[in-house]
C-alpha cells in the first residue's frame, strides 16, 4: 500500500550534483576494487587504439608514398610481346620511358656452384622515376646499368654466401655482382623470402637464351610525364586499345587505391581481433560488477530506507562505473598510442613502404568513447538489479528473489548489447552479412564456452563423492558455489587458449604436409620450361642420377578467344564483367592426356580421352573456374591456340585437389588435339637427399639454363618461415586477448577474494590450518585453470579438425606437445595467480580479517 511519503519520493527531481557526491563518497572505499573492474578492458581499448592510429597512419603513408610504390606516372603491363599494332602507342606515350623484362629462371653462383629460382627482371631505362633502387653501395644502382653487372636481393647473397664482385650465371651469360639489393619500389620483405630477386640490364637479356618457346615473361612499360598532364584520364582513354591486346595499366591513382583498399581490409581484420579482445574484457566487467553489486546490497538497502529512490541508487553505482571506465579508457588509449609505435615493426615484412608513427588523436578519441560505452553497456546488466533492490532487504537476504524476478529491461540490455556487436562489426567489415556471420560466429564460440563451463559444473557437482578427501571435495566445491568464477575464466581464458592453440596446429598441419609430399618416393623436384629438343638429354641426367620420372607432362599455352560466341569485346562495361574479361585476357596452360590423375576427379559430365577428327574438342574444366566463368555443360568455347583458333566443348568437370604435389591443371584437352601445338615440358622426380640435389641442380643448369627447377625442399623452408612471419604478426595481436584474459583472470580472482574471505575465516575458526587452507584454493584454481586449458584446446582441435578437412582438404595430423606446453602454462599461471591473491587471507589472524571486512 502506497504512502504521501512514497508519492512525495517518486515525485522529487533528482539532484544530479548530490547524487555525483554520493558516488564519489561510495567510491572512497572501493576505488581500488572498482578500477580493476575496468582493468579488464584497458587491452582492449590499447589494441583498438593502436590498430586505428596504425589505420591512419597507414593511409595517410599510402597517399604520401603511393608514387614511390609504382616508381612512375604510368605503367603499361601484359603476359606477352605486344603485337605491331599496339607498339607504336607503347613509343609515343610519355616524356621518359623504361621497360622492364620479369620471369622466373634459375641463377648459378660460380664460386660456391649453388643454383636457385629467382625472378629476374632485365631493366632498360631510368626507372624508378620517383624513389629509388636501394643498394649496397649505393652507386650500385646506376652502375650495374653500364655492363654485364647484377644486383643481387640481400636475403640469397646472405643464403649462398656470396659477395660484390662475385660471378653469377644467368642462362648463357655471366655477370658480375655489382651490389646488394636492399630494397626496390613496392617490394615487400615476405616477397623477397618467397622469389628473390636479380636485376640485369635489358640489353643482355637476348644473349642469356632465356627468351625461347613457352617462357613465361611480363613486359612491364614505364612512363614519366613532365607536362601537367591528367594521366588518370589519359590511361582511361587508352583502356579499351589495351584490354583488346591483353594490356593492362596502373597509374599512381590506381596503385593508392589497390594499396590503400588491401591495407584496409588488413586493418579490419586486426580491428576485430582487437575487438574480441575488447569483448573478452567487457564479460569480466559484467561478472566483477555483478559481484560488487551483491556487496553492496545492505548499503543499497540503507539508502531505500533513508529516501532515496530506486533509480537514484542505479544511477549512483552507474556514474562510478562510468567515471572509473573513462579513466581505464584513456589509460587504455595512451597504452594503444604508445604500442602503435611497435606495430610497423611487427609488420615490416608485409609493407612495401615506411610507416610513420606519429599519435593519431581521432583514435586516441575514438578508443576513450568506445571504452566508455563498452564500460557502461556491458556493467548494465548487474546494474539494473539495483532498481529492485526494497528496504526490507535490510532485514532479510533475497538479493538472490530480486534479481532473479522478470525485467523487461534486462531483454533490452541484450539487443543494445547485440546491436553495439552488429554495428561495430559493420563499420570494420562494410557488410551487414559480414556483420551477421561475425556476430554469429562470436556467438557460437561464447555460447559453447559457456554451455561448456556449466556442464563440467554439473558434472563435478555430480561425480564427487563423500568418500573423497576433505580438502579435494572443498577445492571441487568452489567450482560450483555462489560467486565462484568457473564460467568467466573458462570463456576468457579458454577462448585466448584456442587462438593461440588453433594457430600452432594450422601451422603444422601445412608445414606436415609439404613433408608428408616430399617423403617416400613422392615428387620433391619439379622441372619446367623443358624444350621438346630438350626432353631427352634432361631424362638421361635424370637417369644417370638413378631418380625415377614420377611424371612427364607436356604443356601449351592458350588463350580464351569467345565463349558461347561472346568475346570480351562484347561484354558489357561494368564492374560485374570485370571478372569474365579478366579470364578472356588470361593465358591459360592447359595439356592433354586421355587418362584422369590421383589429384582429381569427374564431379558432373563425362571424361572423354580421345578427340575425334573433324568435330569439336571436348575439354575438361576446373570446377572452380567453371563457376567463375559460369560454365555448364556442352557450352562452347573457342581457345586461341598459339593464333590457330580451336572450338571447344565442356564435356565434364573436374574437382581437383591443388593441395598435392603435382601437375594440376584448370582445363584438360583430349589426346589428338594439341599434339602439333608448340610446346613446353614439365618433369617431376624425387631427389633421395640435398647433397643429390645440388649436384642435380647444378648439371641440369649448366646443360639447360633456360630450364627452372622448383626444390620442394626449399619450398618447405621458405613456407615454414613465412608461416613464422604470419605467426608471429597472430601471435602478437592474440596477445592482446591472452593478456586481456589473464587481466581477467586476476581481477575474477581478486574479486572472489573477498567473497571467500567468510568462508576462510571459518574454516580457520573450525581449526583449519592456512596449509590446508592453501590446499583448497590451489585445488580450486587448478581445476579452474585445467577446465580453461582443456576447453580452449578441445576447441582448437575441432576447430584446426575443421578446417583440414573442408578449407584445406588435407589429413589431420598434428602433434599435441605444444598443446600439453600451453596447458602447462596456463594451469600454472592460474594457480599462481590465485595463490597470491589469496596470500594476505592466509597470513592474518581471523578476528582482523573479520573487522576490516565490517
Amino acid at each position: 500500500m502506497s504512502t504521501a511519503s512514497d508519492h512525495t519520493n517518486l515525485s522529487r527531481p533528482v539532484k544530479w550534483s548530490w547524487l555525483f557526491t554520493m558516488a564519489w563518497r561510495d567510491s572512497r572505499r572501493n576505488r581500488s576494487r572498482l578500477f580493476l573492474f575496468i582493468s579488464s578492458i584497458v587491452l582492449g581499448i590499447a589494441a583498438l587504439v593502436a590498430i586505428y592510429s596504425f589505420g591512419y597512419n597507414l593511409r595517410a603513408d599510402i597517399d604520401s608514398q603511393a608514387a614511390t610504390l609504382v616508381g612512375a606516372d604510368l605503367v603499361i603491363s601484359g603476359n606477352r610481346a605486344p603485337d605491331k599494332q599496339i607498339q607504336p602507342l607503347l613509343d609515343s606515350l610519355g616524356d621518359s620511358r623504361s621497360q622492364e623484362r620479369n620471369f622466373a629462371s634459375m641463377v648459378y653462383f660460380t664460386k660456391s656452384n649453388d643454383t636457385r629460382l629467382v625472378q629476374i627482371k632485365a631493366l632498360q631505362g631510368e626507372y624508378p622515376y620517383y624513389g629509388s633502387i636501394e643498394t649496397t653501395p649505393l652507386q650500385a644502382s646506376t652502375d650495374f646499368r653500364k655492363g654485364k653487372y647484377a644486383l643481387v636481393d640481400a636475403a640469397l647473397m646472405q643464403q649462398y654466401k656470396a659477395s660484390i664482385n662475385d660471378s653469377l650465371k644467368i642462362g648463357k651469360l655471366t655477370f658480375k655482382i655489382a651490389g646488394i639489393l636492399n630494397q626496390a619500389p613496392g617490394q615487400t620483405g615476405l616477397a623477397a623470402g618467397v622469389a628473390p630477386v636479380v636485376y640485369i640490364p635489358m640489353q643482355y637479356l637476348d644473349s642469356t637464351g632465356l627468351l625461347g618457346n613457352g617462357s613465361r615473361i611480363s613486359y612491364n612499360y614505364y612512363y614519366k610525364f613532365n607536362g601537367k598532364t591528367d594521366v588518370d584520364k589519359l590511361a582511361d582513354g587508352l583502356d579499351d586499345r589495351l584490354d583488346k591486346n591483353s594490356l593492362h595499366y596502373e597509374t599512381i591513382q590506381t596503385r593508392k587505391d589497390n594499396t590503400g583498399r588491401a591495407f584496409s581490409d588488413l586493418n579490419r581484420f586486426l580491428s576485430l581481433v582487437g575487438f574480441i579482445a575488447l569483448l573478452l574484457g567487457c564479460i569480466g566487467v559484467a561478472s566483477a560488477t555483478q559481484i560488487y553489486v551483491r556487496e553492496k546490497v545492505a548499503s543499497i538497502a540503507i539508502l531505500r530506507c533513508l529516501g532515496v529512490k530506486a533509480s537514484e541508487a542505479f544511477l549512483i553505482f552507474l556514474i562510478q562505473i562510468a567515471g572509473i571506465g573513462l579513466i581505464g579508457s584513456v589509460i587504455g588509449a595512451f597504452l594503444g598510442a604508445a604500442v602503435q609505435l611497435v606495430l610497423p615493426v611487427v609488420f615490416k615484412d608485409f609493407l612495401p613502404f615506411e610507416i610513420t608513427t606519429t599519435i593519431s588523436w581521432v583514435a586516441v578519441g575514438q578508443g576513450i568513447i568506445l571504452g566508455i560505452i563498452v564500460s557502461v553497456l556491458f556493467a548494465l546488466l548487474p546494474l539494473i538489479s539495483i532498481r529492485n533492490i526494497s528496504p526490507l532487504n535490510t532485514l532479510r537476504s533475497a538479493f538472490e528473489n530480486a534479481t532473479t524476478q522478470r525485467d523487461p529491461f534486462r531483454w533490452l540490455v541484450y539487443l543494445l548489447i547485440l546491436g553495439f556487436v552488429v554495428g561495430f562489426s559493420y563499420l570494420q567489415l562494410q557488410s551487414w552479412q559480414a556483420s551477421a556471420a561475425f556476430t554469429a560466429a562470436l556467438f557460437v564460440a561464447f555460447l559453447l564456452l559457456t554451455l561448456t563451463a556449466l556442464l563440467l559444473m554439473r558434472v563435478i557437482k555430480l561425480v564427487m563423492k563423500a568418500s573423497w578427501s576433505y580438502l579435494v571435495r572443498q577445492g571441487f566445491a568452489n567450482l560450483y558455489r555462489p560467486n565462484n568464477q568457473t564460467v568467466i575464466l573458462m570463456v576468457s581464458i579458454g577462448l585466448s587458449t584456442a587462438f593461440i592453440c588453433l594457430l600452432i596446429f594450422i601451422q603444422a598441419l601445412l608445414i606436415k604436409q609439404v613433408t608428408l609430399s616430399t617423403s617416400g618416393n613422392q615428387p620433391n623436384m619439379i622441372l619446367f620450361d623443358i624444350q621438346t629438343d630438350q626432353e631427352k638429354g634432361v631424362l638421361n641426367i635424370t637417369k644417370s642420377f638413378k631418380m625415377p620420372v614420377l611424371q612427364q607432362v607436356p604443356i601449351i599455352s592458350i588463350k580464351l578467344e569467345s565463349v558461347n560466341g561472346k568475346t570480351a569485346a562484347s561484354l558489357p562495361k561494368d564492374s560485374t564483367a570485370d571478372k569474365m574479361r579478366r579470364a578472356y585476357g588470361y593465358e591459360y596452360r592447359v595439356t592433354y592426356r586421355n587418362f584422369l590423375t590421383s589429384s582429381e576427379k569427374i564431379s558432373e559430365g563425362k571424361w572423354i580421352g580421345e578427340a575425334k577428327e573433324g568435330e569439336d574438342v571436348p575439354v575438361s574444366v576446373d570446377e572452380r573456374l567453371a563457376r567463375r566463368l559460369k560454365l555448364k555443360l556442352n557450352d562452347k568455347l573457342v581457345f586461341n591456340v598459339q593464333g590457330t583458333p580451336m572450338n571447344t566443348y565442356v564435356a565434364s568437370f573436374r574437382k581437383v585437389n591443388w593441395n598435392k604435389v603435382q601437375t594440376n591443371f584448370q582445363v584438360v584437352f583430349p589426346n589428338g588435339a594439341l599434339e602439333q601445338a608448340p610446346q613446353t615440358h614439365v618433369l617431376l622426380t624425387h631427389v633421395p637427399s640435398s647433397g643429390v640435389s645440388a649436384k642435380y641442380q647444378q648439371a641440369v643448369v649448366k646443360g639447360y639454363p633456360n630450364i627452372s627447377i622448383v626444390d620442394l625442399g626449399l619450398v618447405l623452408t621458405i613456407l615454414d618461415q613465412i608461416l613464422d612471419k604470419i605467426s608471429y604478426v597472430i601471435k602478437f595481436m592474440s596477445g592482446f586477448s591472452i593478456a586481456t584474459g589473464i587481466i581477467v583472470l586476476i581481477a575474477s580472482v581478486r574479486i572472489s577474494k573477498y567473497q571467500r574471505i567468510k568462508e576462510s575465516v571459518l574454516l580457520r575458526t573450525l581449526g583449519g590450518s592456512r596449509k590446508q587452507i592453501l590446499v583448497i584454493t590451489a585445488l580450486e584454481y587448478l581445476f579452474l585453470g585445467a577446465l580453461s586449458a582443456l576447453t580452449g584446446i578441445v576447441i582448437a582441435i575441432a576447430g584446426s579438425w575443421l578446417l583440414a578437412k573442408y578449407s584445406f582438404e588435407i589429413p589431420f595430423q598434428v602433434s599435441y606437445a605444444p598443446a600439453g606446453i600451453l596447458f602447462g602454462l596456463t594451469v600454472a599461471l592460474t594457480i599462481t595467480i590465485g595463490l597470491l591473491n589469496s596470500r594476505g587471507v592466509l597470513n592474518r589472524p581471523p578476528l582482523e580479517v573479520l573487522r576490516s571486512d565490517t
